[in-house]
C-alpha cells in the first residue's frame, strides 16, 4: 500500500471509530433542544506540502469538523452555540516544504517565525476565496503528519503568536482574521476542540478566557511526548480537554469542566448556586453532563478573585469517557492568566492523591465525601446520592 493510500485509510479509520464512539454520546437533556442561539462560523483551509504526498478527501474532513466537533460544541453547551463550517473546495498548495515549516513539539521551544509564515501563507492562498472577516476562527489543516511537521495542533492567534490587538491578524488584502489553529490530518477531536476553543473563548483584560490547563513548563521538559505531555496535566488532569485533548485516543474527548464552560458563558448563571462564607446551605446538583439540571454548579468564593467550584461529573454524553466519576471540586484564582511557573487560573482538588494524574480526584458517597479547607473555615460534603444527582452540604468549620 503506497503512502496516500495508507493515509487515507489511516485517517478514514479514525473518522469511523470517532463517529461511532459519538452514538449514544449526547445526553437526553440535549437530545431534547432546540437548537439556537449563536452560530459561530469558521473557515477549514485544506493545505498541503511539495513534498508531502496524499490527501484525505474533503468529504472525510468536513464530517471531521462539521459533525464530530459541532456535535462537541452543541452539548457541551447545551445547545446554546453550533458552528457552522466551510472547507476549502481544494487542498492549496504550499509555497515550501514542510522542512520549513517544522516546530517543536514543547510550546516554549516553538519558533514563532515559522508559524507566523505558515499562517501567513496559507491564508494567502485562500485570500481571494474567502470573507474572512465573517469567520469566527480559521482553521489550517494540513496533510503533513506529525512526524514531519512536529506538532498535531497549536492555535497561533491568540495563541503562539500573542494575544493583544497588536498582535492581531491581517491577510495581504488587508481581511482581518479573528483568530488561527492549525492541525495536523491526525488530529484528534480534543485537540481540535482544545485549539479553537482559545480563539471562541477570546480575550478580555488582556488574559485568554480559555487558556490550556496543562503545565507549559513541563510540557516543555525532555522525554517522551506522551508521557512529558500526561506529566504536565498537573492542574486538571483527564478531566477537561483543555488539559489532556483525550482520556482515551480511541475514543471522544471527555466533556468540560465547569470552570471552561463558565468561561466560555455557556452556563446559565441562574444555574449556578453561589453559597457565600459563613453560610450553611444544602444544595442539590445535577450531572454536569445533564443540561436539565437545576444546579450545574456550586461557587464558594473565597476573596474578590479566588473561588471553589463543585461539579457532578457522571458517565453521561461525552463524560462516559473519564478516569471516574463523583464530585469534582476545583479551585480557581482569576489573577492567574496562564498555566506557567507552578501556578494556574483553576486547579483541582485531589481527593485520591495515591492515584497517579488526577485519576482518583472525585470525591465520592462513602469513599471521600468530605472536603475541609480549615485556613478559609469552609468545607464540602456529600450527604447523599439520588440517582445521577447529589445532594451537597456546604458550611463553615
Amino acid at each position: 500500500m503506497n503512502y496516500t493510500k495508507l493515509q487515507s485509510v489511516v485517517f478514514s479509520i479514525c473518522l469511523v471509530i470517532g463517529i461511532s464512539s459519538l452514538e449514544g454520546m449526547t445526553s437526553p437533556a440535549f437530545a431534547g433542544t432546540a437548537l439556537g442561539g449563536t452560530v459561530q462560523k469558521g473557515i477549514v483551509i485544506l493545505v498541503k506540502f511539495p513534498d508531502v504526498d496524499g490527501v484525505i478527501d474533503r468529504e472525510v474532513v468536513r464530517a471531521r469538523f462539521s459533525r464530530q466537533l459541532n456535535a462537541y460544541v452543541q452539548e457541551m453547551s447545551y445547545g446554546q452555540v453550533s458552528l457552522n463550517l466551510d472547507v476549502t473546495e481544494k487542498w492549496y498548495t504550499m509555497p515550501d516544504g514542510v522542512s520549513r515549516y517544522r516546530i517543536s513539539p514543547r510550546n516554549l521551544e516553538v519558533d514563532k517565525s515559522r508559524v507566523k509564515k505558515l499562517i501567513e501563507d496559507a491564508l494567502h492562498l485562500a485570500d481571494k476565496d474567502f470573507d474572512f472577516s465573517q469567520a469566527a476562527f480559521v482553521a489550517i489543516f494540513m496533510n503533513a503528519p506529525l512526524r514531519d511537521y512536529g506538532m498535531i495542533g497549536l492555535c497561533g492567534y491568540p495563541g503562539m503568536l500573542g494575544w493583544s490587538s497588536g498582535d492581531a491578524l491581517k491577510t495581504r488584502r488587508g481581511q482581518a482574521v479573528r483568530g488561527v489553529a492549525i492541525f495536523s490530518f491526525q488530529a484528534h477531536l480534543g485537540t481540535l476542540f482544545h485549539d479553537i476553543a482559545h480563539i471562541i473563548g477570546g480575550v478580555k483584560s488582556g488574559k485568554r478566557m480559555v487558556p490550556c490547563l496543562y503545565d507549559h513548563d513541563l510540557q516543555a521538559k525532555p522525554g517522551p511526548i506522551r508521557e512529558t505531555a500526561v506529566d504536565s496535566m498537573i492542574n486538571m488532569g483527564f478531566w477537561d480537554p483543555m488539559s489532556c485533548h483525550f482520556y482515551q485516543r480511541e475514543a471522544p474527548p471527555p466533556g468540560l469542566s465547569a470552570w471552561t464552560k463558565i468561561r466560555l458563558n455557556w452556563i446559565d448563571p441562574a444555574k449556578i448556586k453561589v453559597v457565600r462564607p459563613g453560610e450553611t446551605t444544602e444544595i442539590a446538583l445535577g450531572p454536569l453532563e445533564d443540561g436539565s439540571s437545576q444546579t450545574l454548579a456550586i461557587k464558594i468564593p473565597i476573596s474578590e478573585t479566588t473561588y471553589y467550584l463543585v461539579e457532578n461529573r457522571q458517565p453521561i454524553g461525552f463524560d462516559k469517557v473519564l478516569p471516574g466519576s463523583g464530585i469534582l471540586i476545583s479551585y480557581a484564582d482569576e489573577t492567574v492568566a496562564e498555566c506557567r511557573h507552578g501556578k494556574a487560573p483553576v486547579r483541582l482538588v485531589n481527593a485520591d492523591p495515591s492515584v497517579p494524574h488526577l485519576e482518583g480526584a472525585a470525591f465520592e458517597i462513602g469513599k471521600r465525601d468530605l472536603f475541609q479547607d480549615h485556613r478559609n473555615q469552609v468545607q464540602v460534603r456529600l450527604v447523599e446520592k439520588v440517582n445521577g444527582s447529589y445532594r451537597i452540604l456546604v458550611a463553615p468549620l
